[in-house]
């Protein structure tokens, strides 16, 4: 996704980037953005516009200065989101150290939903402590993922501890996980995982997903965490303001036989010419039709002379 000169040379992202992906079926469109506190307003007007988010952390570093101003952007544009603890083959990894950053520096009711299997050279997987199945991540890329019934004997007691500690932070903000907590019952991982949803589009709780993206070890079960736990366009309120009325606001369907209501939020110059990306948040968009700038007053219509999806710095024309 770092496709700058600049951006490869240091290792560094300067830019935020667009990309498309489906998974399983799922579409998932995502914008990669910087980490350093240089380039914040490249995550400001990205968040703008999200569903939802991933907030990557280090297992090794754990929060950082950056880590705490994205947090607050994310809060002030009700972004629900999950964590990725990422790095864990690194030396010095602590997953939980970073568990508990979560909570105390970025006051985050935050719970693990996965436990590793191993740390630093030894990681070789997670324990999802939800359906309490192992995955182990094998192949050159790790891209082969085998699930197992059988946990090892070395994380059996961390299993069961974390997973008393996730009901234990739902039942904090979840009526039912709660109700269910207080009658000592165990709940059913479809009730877990419902409970979940929930709480994560209401910006009440963050699951901690783990792994090692380089080596692609833990990549699938987030994945699955996006489609399982990240709202769709709808289930996320958007308002737009109504110009006629004062500016009142007014709730976005999402549906696309609505009247068209997108937001540009990025200019790019490029080699092919100027590119303009858009949210749409209700509506469709489709080459050749007119589209009014609410913002320049004047009510003049633009026409669409190409529109294309993009990959980093590669176009693909629809």
């Amino acid at each position: 996704m770092d496709h700058m000169e600049l951006e490869r040379e240091k290792g560094i992202t300067i830019q935020s980037a667009a990309t498309f992906c489906t998974w399983k079926d799922a579409h998932i469109n995502i914008i990669d953005t910087p980490g350093h506190v240089d380039f914040t307003i490249e995550v400001e007007r990205a968040l703008r516009v999200l569903d939802g988010g991933i907030l990557v952390l280090c297992a090794v570093a754990g929060v950082q200065s950056q880590s705490l101003t994205v947090d607050r952007q994310m809060k002030r544009y009700h972004v629900p989101r999950l964590a990725f603890i990422n790095k864990l083959d690194r030396q010095g990894s602590n997953p939980w150290k970073v568990v508990q950053d979560l909570r105390k520096q970025l006051r985050l009711n935050a719970a693990a939903v996965q436990v590793p299997i191993g740390l630093e050279n030894d990681h070789v997987g997670v324990i999802d402590i939800i359906d309490k199945k192992a995955l182990y991540f094998k192949g050159d890329n790790g891209e082969v993922v085998e699930i197992s019934d059988s946990i090892p004997e070395h994380v059996k007691e961390s299993v069961e501890s974390k997973r008393f500690e996730l009901i234990e932070k739902l039942a904090d903000v979840d009526d039912t996980i709660a109700e269910m907590f207080l009658m000592e019952e165990i709940p059913s991982p479809d009730l877990i995982k419902a409970a979940i949803r929930r709480q994560v589009i209401g910006c009440k709780f963050v699951p901690v997903f783990m792994g090692a993206a380089f080596k692609n070890k833990g990549v699938q079960a987030l994945l699955d965490g996006v489609v399982d736990y990240l709202p769709e366009p709808y289930e996320k309120p958007n308002y737009a303001l109504d110009k006629s009325q004062n500016e009142a606001p007014v709730l976005l369907s999402a549906r696309p036989e609505d009247p068209l209501l997108a937001l540009a939020f990025k200019l790019e110059e490029t080699p092919f010419g100027q590119l303009t990306y858009m949210r749409i948040y209700q509506g469709s968009l489709k080459k050749g039709h007119h589209i009014v700038n609410a913002s320049s007053g004047d009510g003049k219509k633009t026409k669409l002379a190409r529109i294309v999806r993009m990959h980093a710095n590669e176009m693909e024309v629809c």
